[in-house]
């Protein structure tokens, strides 16, 4: 996270299918995004729809080929990232800008639905899989923790004072 960028997370639902592609070898998913607010009118005595924001929303790397495989029109999203602002010129020297959200997470909106997950392979192994050498070396089948392994070793600590109590008078 770099000062000045503005990060925003938007409720919301699918509203474009989503693209994706490869822009020299890394993979870029985009869709629309749009996110409409609700609001009571006492008047009408019900809520009313108030007028809906539309998100570009890209994904980079892992994240787009997920989201790719995942997401669909129409579904509730939550979208977590930065605003971009992408500017540009035409063939005829007018410039151009739009602001764009590059995703660092999407999730579906579990308060308005069910959702399976499934844990996508570490990068490493998807490499190697397209090497017929290396996947013929791997076991066949892995078993794997839920928990990541611990970043620190533990120690523990000793209950009762080790040092006599006249040395720590």
């Amino acid at each position: 996270m770099s000062l000045g960028d503005t990060h925003l997370t938007v409720l919301g639902w699918i509203g474009s299918d989503p693209d994706f592609k490869e822009i020299g070898q890394t993979p870029h998913t985009s869709f629309r995004l749009g996110s409409t607010p609700r609001q009571f009118d006492r008047s009408l005595n019900t809520f009313v729809d108030k007028p809906t924001t539309w998100f570009t929303v890209q994904c980079w790397r892992g994240l787009a080929q997920n989201a790719f495989e995942s997401v669909r029109i129409g579904q509730p999203v939550i979208v977590t990232g930065r605003l971009r602002t992408h500017e540009w010129t035409d063939d005829s020297g007018e410039q151009h800008s739009r602001v764009i959200l590059e995703a660092f997470s999407v999730g579906h909106d579990l308060s308005r639905g069910t959702t399976t997950f499934t844990k996508t392979p570490p990068r490493s192994e998807s490499l190697t899989e397209s090497s017929p050498q290396r996947a013929e070396s791997r076991p066949a089948e892995t078993t794997a923790s839920p928990y990541p392994a611990d970043e620190f070793s533990t120690t523990t600590l000793p209950l009762a004072p080790t040092a006599p109590a006249a040395e720590a008078a």
